[in-house]
């Protein structure tokens, strides 16, 4: 690769005002700043692919998170793919792609220990290491053990995750897997493409009725990305022994109320009779995972066997409408800016 000529500013995108109600432009800034210069132990890395996820609304509320939120003024920051431009401190060379999470700009300064080398890997794109299907994997192999036979629910499933999760599941050797989504639009496409036996679209009548005509004998499996109604209604469809894998809460962190992370009744008595297996996942905890997601993923996308949905908006200054349209539930899969 030929070297990255370094100009003297590039540009980030900042948090311009804590985000309330729906996701407008004068939430962000593009600024206009100068290239940093890497410390001896850092990494200088030209951004070429950013991920957006549904959490980055969150993290722009000010509200109580589990992860750090965004700070009025500063740059964003989120997953990327870039290559290294120059490393004072000789643990990379110049020209290797690499992940860090450090997007949101075109040049970043990356603490050595946050980069993950890249070359060698066997995904074909650039863009299929920013696929959210690690955390799909993880969720339904480690927590919930998808056994062959289950009966799967995967909540929010035309996002990052369950757009991959429907896929997975039947690779794992689901018998039957139902996800949920926003429209008869991407319903249709989940079923079609993406690995879904049968689908229920919210708004569409109570999710617990739709849920019971999906999966009439009851669920095995959930992994929920959205919390909410449909966490209750998958417990009252739970059969026997059913393994609930927790990941997000998209209920919450796309609706319009600041502090909107909304508490989730539970009947507890169901929980017990049903012997029900509640576990939180995040991918964080399993820092082995991404090697062995990558592997797995690098095999199917060679042999056909699973796809990859995305949308991609190019320029550094589609990043704030990237957030915006999914949030607005405008894609399916996961959503990426090329820089």
């Amino acid at each position: 690769m030929p070297p990255t000529l370094v100009p003297a500013v590039h540009r980030e995108v900042r948090l311009a005002d804590q985000a309330e109600g729906e996701l407008a432009a004068r939430h962000f800034e593009i600024a206009e700043v100068p290239v940093p210069e890497p410390r001896t132990g850092q990494v200088l890395v030209r951004n070429r692919i950013m991920a957006v996820t549904a959490a980055m609304r969150s993290q722009m509320t000010g509200i109580r998170l589990p992860m750090a939120s965004f700070v009025r003024g500063e740059a964003l920051w989120g997953s990327a793919v870039g290559e290294v431009v120059t490393a004072p401190g000789g643990g990379f060379t110049p020209g290797e792609l690499v992940q860090h999470p450090c997007g949101w700009r075109e040049f970043a300064a990356v603490e050595e220990s946050r980069v993950r080398r890249l070359d060698g890997d066997p995904l074909p794109t650039a863009a299929a290491h920013l696929s959210q299907g690690a955390t799909a994997w993880g969720a339904l192999r480690r927590a919930a053990g998808v056994r062959p036979g289950d009966t799967v629910f995967i909540s929010g499933a035309a996002g990052g995750v369950g757009s991959m999760a429907g896929q997975l599941a039947r690779r794992l050797g689901a018998g039957r897997v139902v996800g949920s989504t926003g429209s008869e639009r991407k319903a249709a496409r989940l079923r079609a493409e993406l690995g879904y036996d049968d689908t229920i679209v919210r708004g569409a009548g109570p999710i617990e009725q739709q849920l019971r005509r999906a999966a009439p004998d009851g669920i095995d499996v959930l992994l929920d990305t959205v919390g909410g109604e449909q966490l209750t209604a998958a417990l009252a469809v739970a059969r026997p022994d059913a393994r609930f894998a927790l990941v997000g809460a998209l209920s919450g962190q796309l609706g319009g109320e600041r502090g909107a992370i909304a508490p989730v009744e539970l009947d507890p008595g169901l929980i017990i009779t049903r012997r029900v297996a509640l576990r939180g996942f995040g991918l964080y905890a399993h820092p082995d995972l991404p090697q062995e997601w990558t592997r797995e993923f690098g095999e199917g996308l060679r042999d056909g066997t699973l796809v990859f949905p995305h949308a991609l908006l190019k320029g550094i200054e589609q990043a704030p409408q990237a957030l915006r349209e999914l949030t607005q539930g405008r894609h399916i899969g996961a959503v990426l800016v090329e820089l």
